[in-house]
């Protein structure tokens, strides 16, 4: 077995690690944090979580239930928006980010919904990504999800159809779910993507 997959994943975590540090350190006394969801984000929750042991008063809005448990057992105080409706900044990582542009895919991870409100009520977004993350144009790598609730899928799915979306759209929402096109997020809500 080749040990060239695991230093590549290892030079990857490094990156997206260092990338992690950079946007903690914009993080001051008092701030009210937007906690990310994915594994470049699970790096930002670790430097935040050692700030807070140095010192750093902050407190968290998490915008997924494993970004809630692992700030919880790192000790980050969390928050919700019925104590706090204006969030300081957002530390979140992108599955794809179209270079020259601000444009960018999130919620692949199943956090779409919590990641757009916390995003929406943040004076500031950070977004942290490695190199592989960068593209010319968005859907090269990843496709596009969209949330839905179920009352609204099949309206979605024919209104993606004819944006020109690609993936086949099956009857039955469960082989959606089987097949990986959709899933069901933990708020109810289905996640489809189109490509």
């Amino acid at each position: 077995m080749s040990a060239a997959p695991f230093s590549a994943d290892a030079d990857r975590d490094a990156l997206k690690r260092a990338a992690a540090e950079a946007a903690v350190e914009l993080v001051q006394d008092g701030m009210v944090v937007g906690l990310g969801t994915g594994s470049t984000a699970a790096f930002a929750v670790e430097a935040l979580a050692r700030r807070h042991r140095q010192g750093l008063r902050f407190l968290g809005i998490p915008t997924s239930e494993p970004t809630a448990a692992q700030a919880r057992a790192a000790g980050i105080p969390l928050t919700s928006f019925a104590e706090h409706r204006q969030i300081d900044l957002t530390i979140d990582g992108a599955d794809e980010v179209e270079r020259g542009t601000l444009n960018l895919i999130k919620g692949l991870g199943g956090a779409l919904l919590r990641q757009k409100i916390v995003a929406a009520a943040s004076r500031r977004l950070a977004i942290i990504v490695d190199g592989t993350k960068l593209v010319d144009r968005l859907g090269t790598h990843v496709p596009v999800p969209v949330e839905v609730v179920t009352f609204g899928l099949d309206a979605t799915r024919a209104a993606l159809e004819g944006l020109g979306a690609s993936e086949p759209a099956p009857a039955l929402l469960d082989e959606l779910v089987e097949r990986r096109l959709a899933a069901r997020n933990p708020g109810g809500s289905i996640r489809l993507t189109a490509a």
